[in-house]
C-alpha cells in the first residue's frame, strides 16, 4: 500500500518509521525543499492547486495531511475522482472553519463553551457586555497555535479583523466566544477506521505557554472518577458525528465545577498525541496509517505508569542542533529527543522530548531539563 500525505512537516516526518514498520510506503508532497519530512518527499509543489495534488494523489492508495489547509475545492475534486482521501472534505471543513465547528458540534449537544457569530463590532460589544466584559474572539479560519485568538474587553481590541473582513468583500464573521474560568486544559485523542472501530488513549493535560502547547502529561494526573470516561465519550461521538477517519485529537478545557467544554479540534495526529511514541503501546502516528488504511487499530495502553512531552522552542544560536543533541543526549540518559528538522529560530518548534517513568516529578524533572537544554 501506498499512502500519500500532503504537507512536509514535522508530523509527516514522524510517520515514517511507522510507515516502514508496518510495510507501507510513505510519500509526500511537501510544500518547499528541505522540509521536516524530506526523507519521504516525493513532489514538492502547492497544496492549493488542484491539479498538482491530482496528480500526486494518482499515484498513492490513500491520501491524508499533515495539516488542515487543503482548499474544499481541491478536496472535492480530488473525492470526485474517486481518490480515497482520509479525513474527508465533509469532515476537515470543521477543522478548517471555526464557525462550521461550533454550529455542528452544538447539533450534536456536545458541551461547547457558550458562542456567536459577529460581523460587527457592536455585536461583539453586546456579547462581552453580556458575558462578564471579557470573551475570546477568533478568526473563522486559518488560526493555528495561538494566531487568530485574542482575549478582548471592547470589540477596538480586533477592529483589524473587522477591517479586514470589510476589505475582503465578501462579508464574514468572526467567533466570539465566553472566557471559560478553567482550572486546566486536557487533551482527547481517539482513532477511527472507515469500517467503524474506534479506540481512545487515556486523557492527558496539556500546559500551554503563549497559546502554544509546551507540555503534556500523560495521563492527566489528579483525575476525578468520571473524567477520563467523559472525555472519551466526548471525543468518539465527535469522531463518529463529523465522520472523522484516522486520528482525531479534541483540546478541552477542564472547568473549576468540573465540568468538560470542546476547545479545538485537529483531524490528523496533534501535538498533544506525541507523548504516545514512547509512552502508549501503540503511537498515534502508527494508529493513524492503521486507521486511514482500515487497518484493525492498535492496543492504545500505556507503557509506564506516567509520560511527560515537552517541546523545544529556538535552539541554540552558538551550536547546531545535532550538537545540541548530542550534548543533551550525555547527560540526561532517560530523554528520548526528536529533532524535527528544522533551521532555530526565536519561538520556533524544532523538536521534543519525551521520558517515561514511575515517578512523575522526576519525569517531569528530566523532561523539562533536557528540553531547556536544547533551547539554548
Amino acid at each position: 500500500m501506498i499512502v500519500g500525505v500532503v504537507g512536509g512537516g514535522q508530523l509527516a516526518r514522524m510517520m515514517i518509521p511507522p510507515a516502514v514498520a508496518l510495510g507501507v510506503e510513505l510519500r509526500v508532497l511537501a510544500e518547499t525543499k528541505g522540509m521536516s519530512a524530506n526523507l519521504a518527499a516525493a513532489r514538492v509543489g502547492d497544496y492549493r492547486d488542484a491539479e498538482t495534488v491530482l496528480e500526486f494523489a494518482s499515484e498513492v492508495d490513500v491520501l491524508t495531511f499533515d495539516h488542515e489547509h487543503v482548499p474544499q475545492a481541491v478536496l472535492r475534486k480530488l473525492e470526485g475522482k474517486g481518490i480515497a482521501v482520509r479525513p474527508g472534505s465533509g469532515a476537515l471543513q470543521f477543522a478548517q472553519d471555526k464557525l462550521l465547528m461550533r454550529e455542528r458540534l452544538a447539533e450534536l449537544g456536545v458541551p461547547i463553551p457558550d458562542w456567536e457569530a459577529v460581523a460587527e463590532p457592536a455585536e461583539l460589544d453586546r456579547f462581552i457586555s453580556s458575558h462578564g466584559g471579557t470573551a475570546v474572539v477568533k478568526t473563522a479560519r486559518g488560526g493555528y497555535d495561538g494566531k487568530g485568538v485574542r482575549v478582548v474587553s471592547s470589540s477596538v481590541e480586533v477592529e483589524d479583523w473587522f477591517a479586514f473582513l470589510a476589505e475582503d468583500g465578501h462579508g464574514g464573521h468572526l467567533l466570539v466566544e465566553e472566557f471559560v474560568d478553567f482550572r486546566r486544559e486536557i487533551a482527547q485523542s481517539v482513532a477511527r477506521r472507515p469500517s467503524g472501530q474506534v479506540l481512545s488513549w487515556p486523557v492527558v493535560e496539556s500546559l500551554q505557554k503563549d497559546g502554544v502547547c509546551a507540555e503534556v502529561i500523560a495521563p492527566a494526573p489528579h483525575q476525578s472518577p468520571r473524567l477520563s470516561e467523559v472525555s472519551a465519550e466526548i471525543a468518539v461521538e465527535i469522531a463518529e458525528g463529523l465522520g472523522v477517519v484516522g486520528v482525531l485529537a479534541v483540546e478541552m478545557f477542564e472547568t473549576l465545577d468540573e465540568r468538560v467544554l470542546v476547545n479545538e479540534l485537529a483531524m490528523r495526529p496533534h501535538n498533544s498525541g506525541h507523548w504516545s511514541i514512547e509512552g502508549s503501546t501503540t503511537s498515534q502516528f502508527e494508529q493513524h496509517l492503521r486507521a486511514i488504511l482500515d487497518l484493525p487499530l492498535g492496543p492504545t495502553g500505556i507503557r509506564c505508569p506516567w509520560t511527560v512531552m515537552v517541546n523545544v522552542f529556538g535552539g541554540s544560536t552558538e551550536r547546531t542542533l545535532d550538537e545540541s543533541y548530542r550534548a543533551v543526549m550525555e547527560d540526561y540518559s532517560l530523554a528520548k529527543l526528536h529533532n524535527y528538522g528544522k533551521e532555530p529560530r526565536p519561538g520556533r518548534k524544532v523538536g521534543h522530548v519525551t521520558v517515561c517513568g514511575d515517578n512523575l516529578e522526576d519525569a517531569a524533572f528530566e523532561a523539562r531539563a533536557a528540553a531547556d537544554a536544547l533551547s539554548r
